[in-house]
């Protein structure tokens, strides 16, 4: 889904307006997707939202906030089940904030960088950067969805087209402060929001060979970054121990043998650089996803599946001791930050293990393994070095999630 909303970060802008500065624009953008089941008259799912906010020019610098929520939500249907649903409902979950104020020039040369990586600062509350894990400190929505649903011809599945109005808010004050400001306004506000996805009318919900699964999928990629580990080592930092793990989810329909889908997930290796500074290699990959049944035998099931999709690749590098505003302000350079994206391909090869969890065998639990391949098809270079030989490798996963 994408929309707007209207959050605002009313104590760094009254800063600005002291020193006779323009504030920071009060909106921004999101992109996300979600899961959802109904049952009877209640419905219950979960969504992954990213949010990004205008950026803002300031005396060379850009600044900006972008958070994240990871939210389960129920609700309940004021209508029957049919192709318009009017639903209210309300979400709980967990998320990230980053606000940074970078220069907007970028470094050209790593080790120019590692040796003089002060750019600006860099905030971050429940920092994903170093792991999904980290997710963090209660969120809230409350709000009504609408949708209507368009027949695919030849298809099981309908195009359903939704929109969702409401508002979001942090319910524990505090929570979202960091260097002695509240930043708590930035993750609430009122929203809009559209979309489009994929469902399975009621008319069709007990088709045997169609359905949709929501998974948490969590694995090892088996890659280290030996070159880029090298070039730290050269400027007197500890280099990234171990290799990257993720943690995401995936969305799958199947219908007969045919499967589609969606997966989002984050790898992510962090430590200290110095006694001084510490450091974070992430990267974020979303893949669309399209396969074949291989083998099914009762509860039992192997697929063939390929995805293309984005990857990013993003080195932080921050002081961890940073004056409170509006100090830290005045003196700004203390963090540095490399990024890079482009596309990405692999190959999969998954075994399942379905477990019916009522005697009606209305859902099933849903446990999988994976092994694959993930290839770059970019050069994700930080400065001038390629780190495509790092986003290139095997990988394994591991999931667990519903299937109705």
């Amino acid at each position: 889904m994408i929309g707007t909303s209207g959050a605002e970060l009313n104590q760094f802008n009254r800063m600005l307006s002291d020193r006779g500065l323009s504030p920071l624009r009060n909106r921004y953008h999101t992109l996300g997707l979600g899961y959802q089941n109904r049952l009877n008259d209640f419905v219950f799912g979960a969504e992954l939202y990213h949010n990004r906010s205008n950026q803002s020019d300031l005396d060379g610098y850009r600044l900006g906030h972008r958070s994240s929520r990871f939210l389960l939500n129920v609700g309940y249907a004021f209508t029957e089940e049919s192709r318009f649903q009017l639903i209210h409902y309300m979400s709980l979950g967990v998320g990230f904030l980053n606000f940074q104020m970078l220069k907007e020039t970028e470094a050209q040369n790593l080790p120019d960088f590692l040796a003089n990586p002060e750019r600006g600062f860099i905030l971050r509350e429940n920092d994903i950067q170093r792991g999904t894990m980290r997710y963090g400190d209660f969120l809230t929505e409350i709000g009504f969805q609408l949708s209507y649903d368009f027949d695919l011809p030849g298809r099981k599945e309908a195009l359903a087209v939704i929109a969702k109005l409401g508002y979001a808010f942090s319910p524990i004050e505090g929570k979202w402060t960091m260097s002695g400001m509240s930043f708590q306004n930035a993750q609430s506000g009122a929203f809009l929001r559209v979309g489009a996805g994929l469902t399975i009318p009621d008319r069709n919900f007990f088709y045997k060979d169609a359905s949709m699964s929501f998974q948490l999928v969590s694995g090892i990629h088996f890659t280290k970054p030996n070159t880029f580990n090298s070039q730290l080592v050269q400027a007197g930092l500890e280099p990234l121990e171990g290799m990257p793990r993720n943690l995401g989810l995936k969305i799958t329909g199947e219908n007969e043998k045919l499967l589609y889908g969606v997966e989002v997930f984050n790898l992510a290796m962090d430590g200290d650089a110095n006694s001084l500074k510490s450091h974070s290699l992430n990267s974020l990959r979303i893949y669309a996803n399209a396969g074949w049944k291989l083998i099914e035998y009762r509860n039992m099931a192997i697929h063939g599946m390929g995805g293309i999709g984005y990857g990013n690749i993003r080195y932080t590098l921050s002081t961890d001791e940073k004056p409170d505003f509006p100090e830290l302000f005045q003196q700004r350079d203390y963090d540095g930050y490399l990024k890079n994206s482009g596309l990405m391909a692999k190959p999969e090869l998954s075994f399942e293990y379905a477990y019916p969890i009522t005697k009606r065998k209305l859902i099933d639990l849903v446990f999988t393994t994976s092994i694959g391949y993930e290839l770059a098809l970019a050069n994700y270079r930080l400065a001038e070095l390629d780190m495509a030989g790092f986003m290139t490798a095997p990988y394994v996963s591991f999931g667990f999630g519903i299937r109705p």
